[in-house]
């Protein structure tokens, strides 16, 4: 089974050090995590112990405390320590008190006891994390796989990229493209709607929740205000709410809204967003149409090729490399601005171009000077070796 090795590599390491930080293993629905830990687990070379609270009749205190008890006595018997491995983490009421409660108590005893946490609500790992293990964790971020992975993996080209997007689980149907769209909008759209955003926080409109994440998946890659997308929902909502569910949808893994770029934080924010989809199955599995109808469209086609780039761009961010804005001035735009340090880099998508919209990397570079100016496409960078590379390279 393939697995993502840079993120396993990064694991593995801080696994060998000397017990300092709870491992947070994070990312969206069916992207690897649990593979990855258990292939870790695997090569581990000591003691280790992997447990889920998936069962119903385990989500309690006690089952925590057992399992933590259990991993405690392996430590003691290992010159190395031993590691235990919870998933499915956020079913267990106030799970993060009774980590902190745990991990201070191997602390003060120096126990050597390594632990990975796991959870496919990350929505719920995050406040677990904010509002109880503040300094006591690292997180290793696991994004949807990029090109290059589902390519080794998969024997991806770049038309099933911009297809079929990054999720490994479903690859295996990609020639049965219906069964395919299914299996997306039932098992991983909808599970992750109903279950990690519905069910674990307040949601006082969730039809206008749903109906936000369809419109914005259809429109990735444009800049919509949220008064115009209120008028596209017919709902009386308000755009503080619209701004809530969208920020929902991102720690889901879903869809994001870029802010525009502008140098200056406070007017960062107060911009219309740029819809961008985390990957681009979410854009196609809802679409109803086959990949031939899509490929062969060129404006469909645009959409697919520029909402990928920004979902390479976004893992990055999600990893913490750099940071992702959009640029627009009057009818000039710059679809994608990357900020590592204070190294700015701008990136134009061709192919990508909206109606009515003009380039803007001439524009951006006048008034900005960036570090670094890329063509992504055309007589550019070819898109597939953007895409076969990490981020950091093109912006160090």
């Amino acid at each position: 089974m393939y697995y993502p090795r840079t993120q396993a590599a990064t694991l593995t390491s801080r696994l060998a050090e000397p017990r300092r930080f709870i491992q947070v293993v994070t990312g969206p629905r069916q992207v690897g995590k649990t593979t990855l830990v258990r292939r870790v687990l695997k090569d581990a070379g000591r003691p280790t112990r992997y447990a889920s609270a998936d069962e119903p009749g385990l989500r309690a205190e006690f089952w925590l405390a057992q399992q933590w008890e259990a991993a405690r006595i392996e430590a003691k018997r290992h010159e190395a320590g031993s590691i235990l491995a919870l998933d499915e983490i956020q079913k267990i009421p106030d799970w993060s008190s009774h980590v902190k409660r745990l991990w201070d108590e191997d602390t003060a005893a120096r126990t050597p006891l390594h632990v990975v946490l796991l959870g496919s609500a990350p929505i719920l790992i995050q406040s677990g994390l904010s509002e109880s293990l503040a300094g006591r964790f690292e997180v290793v971020h696991l994004a949807h796989w990029s090109f290059r992975e589902m390519r080794e993996a998969f024997s991806f080209d770049l038309d099933d990229f911009l297809y079929f997007g990054g999720y490994p689980g479903a690859a295996p149907l990609k020639n049965d493209p219906e069964r395919w769209s299914r299996y997306v909008r039932d098992s991983l759209i909808e599970t992750t709607i109903s279950r990690d955003v519905l069910l674990l926080t307040r949601v006082d409109k969730p039809a206008l929740l749903r109906r936000l994440f369809e419109l914005s998946t259809l429109y990735s890659g444009r800049v919509l205000s949220y008064q115009k997308l209120l008028g596209q929902l017919k709902d009386a909502g308000s755009t503080v709410t619209l701004s809530h569910y969208l920020d929902l949808l991102t720690a889901g893994g879903m869809v994001t809204g870029l802010q525009k770029f502008a140098g200056e934080t406070v007017r960062q924010r107060g911009s219309s967003p740029k819809f961008q989809v985390f990957t681009t199955a979410l854009m196609t599995a809802q679409s109803g149409l086959s990949p031939r109808d899509v490929l062969d469209d060129p404006e469909w086609r645009g959409h697919l090729v520029e909402s990928a780039v920004g979902a390479h761009l976004l893992a990055a961010q999600s990893a913490g490399e750099c940071r992702v804005f959009y640029w627009l001035d009057r009818n000039r735009e710059l679809d994608f601005v990357v900020e590592r340090g204070r190294r700015v880099t701008a990136i134009e998508v061709k192919g990508g171009r909206k109606k009515g919209s003009l380039p803007g990397l001439a524009a951006f570079s006048a008034a900005f000077k960036p570090d670094r100016s890329l063509l992504v496409g055309g007589d550019g960078i070819a898109l597939d070796d953007f895409l076969s590379r990490p981020v950091v390279d093109w912006i160090a």
